[in-house]
């Protein structure tokens, strides 16, 4: 047995540098492919972060547009503002001779107010006493009148 052990050796003197190779080729396709997939993470991590950065400069211009028209909005509702504005459409402010008081017929604006309290009995609560064998009977009794009803118009 020792003698094919070593004819299959002398008949093979490159076998072990052959695997060799095989193995170093093996680890340079397998630390090539890991290399690939790992570059191919980081610009995909890239691209993402880019993209993030994009929206986040979005949402500051959209916030700081939107905190100019809020201050629009304010400046636009400023009591100075309307009352400008109000003189342009041609209304002019109150004073004794424009105001006209109406008399209206049994109205006294200093009566004494009058609550009337409602007091009312709340309703009884229904209380809840049907059973299973009760249900089934009115069941029963509602069929058979409905088949009572369609034998009777049969005859």
């Amino acid at each position: 047995m020792s003698n094919w052990f070593q004819h299959a050796l002398r008949d093979n003197p490159f076998r072990f540098q052959r695997q060799a190779a095989a193995l170093a080729t093996l680890g340079l396709f397998i630390a090539i492919i890991i290399g690939a997939l790992f570059l191919a993470q980081s610009a995909s991590v890239a691209t993402l972060g880019r993209q993030l950065e994009e929206l986040i400069t979005r949402r500051n211009r959209l916030e700081q547009t939107n905190e100019q028209l809020r201050t629009e909005i304010a400046q636009l509702r400023s009591v100075p503002r309307l009352l400008a504005r109000a003189q342009e459409l041609g209304f002019v402010a109150a004073d004794d001779t424009n105001i006209e008081y109406l008399y209206v017929a049994g109205y006294n604006p200093r009566r004494d107010e009058i609550i009337t309290v409602v007091e009312s009995e709340p309703e009884p609560l229904l209380t809840y006493d049907e059973s299973f064998i009760g249900w089934l009977q009115q069941v029963w009794d509602s069929f058979s009148s409905q088949f009572n009803g369609y034998s009777s118009q049969g005859q």
